[in-house]
């Protein structure tokens, strides 16, 4: 029987980041109590002491593990070779839509716009940390499309930021607006319409 009890333990971290993200999420930062995440997880407050220093600890380790899987998978996309910059730009953007955009961690922009004010440090570690690293993994990408020839010469880090703006407010938009904004247009639609104007404007073109 020790070895089920042994699993059951080593599990908890993940299931109380799980919780804490959902609620994070639902309620925003300073609204989530860790009582609340304690029995959304099926715990005592105190077995988070036992994994976590406390709230913004487990906020990041929930961040974290939530969204490494999906800076990896855009990362391995941004060293692809084989296909073309406009292929895997499109790409980056739906796998980031479908990893982040579509799940809890589409909340997570919504909730740092709100919070940031009063909780800097936070936002500041998912900007470094989250933010900073998927931008240069499409800096990477554009930086691949230039030097082929595919791209127009351009700053990657700005051109890298373009990229994620369109991202960034449709996913505010649906977290914020979605349960009333009638005309919200489909993820694939938006999406998709938003990386062909960025690989239009992105492509190199003869001097008129």
């Amino acid at each position: 029987m020790k070895t089920p009890v042994r699993r059951r333990k080593e599990a908890r971290p993940t299931e109380l980041s799980a919780a804490a993200l959902a609620l994070f999420v639902e309620k925003g930062f300073s609204a989530t109590r860790l009582e609340d995440i304690a029995a959304r997880a099926g715990v005592s407050k105190g077995t988070i002491y036992l994994y976590f220093d406390g709230k913004e600890a487990l906020f990041k380790a929930a961040v974290e593990a939530a969204m490494t899987p999906a800076i990896e998978a855009v990362e391995a996309l941004a060293a692809d070779t084989e296909k073309s910059a406009a292929k895997l730009l499109r790409e980056f953007v739906f796998s980031w839509w479908r990893m982040v955009g579509s799940t809890d961690l589409g909340g997570l922009p919504k909730l740092l716009v709100a919070e940031s004010n009063n909780f800097p440090e936070i936002a500041r570690w998912f900007h470094d940390q989250m933010i900073r690293r998927a931008q240069g993994a499409m800096a990477r990408l554009i930086e691949l499309g230039i030097s082929r020839g595919e791209f127009r010469p351009m700053p990657p880090m700005v051109a890298a930021r373009i990229v994620f703006s369109p991202m960034f407010s449709f996913i505010v938009w649906r977290w914020a607006f979605g349960g009333f904004m009638t005309d919200l247009p489909e993820p694939e639609v938006f999406l998709g319409q938003a990386v062909d104007v960025l690989v239009n404007g992105f492509a190199l073109r003869e001097p008129a």
